[in-house]
């Protein structure tokens, strides 16, 4: 173990030696390493960017949360059948809220878009949700201050709501909103609560709603009376796909359904967004990787032939080495190190260019660097030049010290 610790250090030694007499060619040796470490971290930096901001947005519509609607997300049925079904109803929301065993909590939901105005301050194009009280308990919304609307006032459809964070501190930057009316459309509703904020889902914010109780809604909006989407909270992840058993079960026999029918309904859940998210996102990874591998493959390639140069250069001086002794595996381990040094040196070099690039694209796309994509960077560069420089070191221990040392 000794002598080969010693081996590795004088490989060490020479190697560095030989890199400091050609400066501009290793320089020049290394442009191909780091123009690949450079894209393949920024790859690798945008991939986990990426699954990071998902992981971040799919957390908003929560993994034991089925919601049972007219279409199915991810599409792959026929869109004309899809668009012809029935709307879910209200009614059907109370079915499985009365009946289903396994879930904790059911809300109907219904979604529009109205201005809303508070004294000078007027929104655009906010997001009404109309629901139940039990809402809050369904969905992963949680309230920074204030209450939410009571069963009692959902029940009778008084006017009052609850703002979402950004709509709260647009119209009330400098006041509390609770008990204050605001006018959505041309309605007024009283502020009894203020959300938590959501952050985004798909680089939609989910702070720009407003929730007000479902039977309110369909008094103020009615050209908004149809159908709606069920949101129905599992009373564990460990029972979730026997909740949406029951929920089917349900469902088939409020709609009516016989045991020939297919489902004229869907009952969603963050899997299937995970699940086409994985294969959409492992197939632009594998294309990507391929991509920025081939800068690596190209640099790769480079290095072999000044390798080569180097060590057709350099073949008195393997002959006098092999002439005092040198085994063949001090020779192969010279070469290699060297090789191995340079693809180092342009791997630390492409980290030290691509960190600021990756804050750059940070303010267009997610991105993050974390050790782990570091530490693949510096493992994929010491490869690259272990492989790069096995022929030429093999090449230079293979060789007759007598013919090398009759070498001009």
């Amino acid at each position: 173990m000794r002598l080969f610790l010693d081996e590795i250090r004088e490989g060490l030694s020479i190697a560095f030696t030989a890199i400091r007499a050609n400066k501009m060619r290793s320089i020049l040796t290394t442009l191909g390493i780091v123009i690949g470490i450079v894209s393949v971290t920024l790859m690798g930096t945008a991939i986990e960017g990426l699954n990071r901001a998902f992981n971040k947005s799919i957390a908003a519509i929560g993994a034991d949360v089925l919601y049972v609607q007219k279409h199915p997300w991810g599409g792959g049925q026929n869109w004309w059948e899809i668009r012809n079904r029935r709307d879910i109803r209200i009614q059907q929301a109370r079915l499985i809220k009365k009946n289903a065993e396994l879930v904790k909590s059911v809300s109907p939901t219904i979604y529009s878009m109205k201005n809303v105005v508070y004294g000078q301050k007027y929104i655009e194009n906010v997001i009404l949700c109309g629901s139940d009280a039990d809402f809050i308990e369904t969905s992963t919304v949680t309230l920074a201050y204030g209450r939410f609307f009571t069963g009692l006032e959902a029940e009778g459809g008084r006017p009052v709501c609850a703002l979402g964070s950004d709509i709260a501190a647009n119209l009330f930057p400098n006041e509390t909103p609770i008990g204050k009316v605001i006018k959505i459309g041309n309605y007024p509703y009283r502020v009894v609560g203020v959300m938590d904020k959501l952050g985004s889902f798909f680089g939609n914010t989910m702070d720009n709603r407003i929730y007000l109780p479902i039977n309110r809604f369909f008094k103020e909006f009615k050209s908004f009376r149809g159908g709606i989407d069920i949101m129905a909270k599992a009373s564990s992840l460990e029972v979730l796909d026997e909740t949406k058993e029951e929920i089917r079960g349900l469902m088939r026999r409020a709609r009516g359904l016989s045991p020939k029918q297919q489902d004229d309904f869907a009952i969603n859940q963050q899997e299937l967004i995970i699940q086409t998210f994985n294969t959409i996102g492992g197939v632009i990874a594998a294309v990507g990787l391929f991509i920025t591998g081939m800068s690596l493959f190209v640099g790769g390639i480079g290095i072999m032939n000044i390798m080569f140069v180097s060590v057709t250069e350099r073949t008195r001086e393997i002959g006098i080495r092999k002439a005092i002794g040198a085994p063949k595996r001090s020779i192969l381990l010279q070469f290699l190190l060297e090789s191995a040094t340079i693809c180092l040196g342009g791997g630390l070099i492409g980290l030290a260019i691509a960190f600021p690039l990756s804050l750059i694209v940070d303010q267009f796309l997610p991105t993050a660097m974390p050790m782990s994509v570091v530490v693949i960077a510096i493992v994929v560069s010491v490869l690259v030049g272990v492989i790069s420089g096995f022929l030429p070191a093999y090449r230079a221990s293979r060789m007759d010290p007598v013919d090398a040392l009759r070498y001009e």
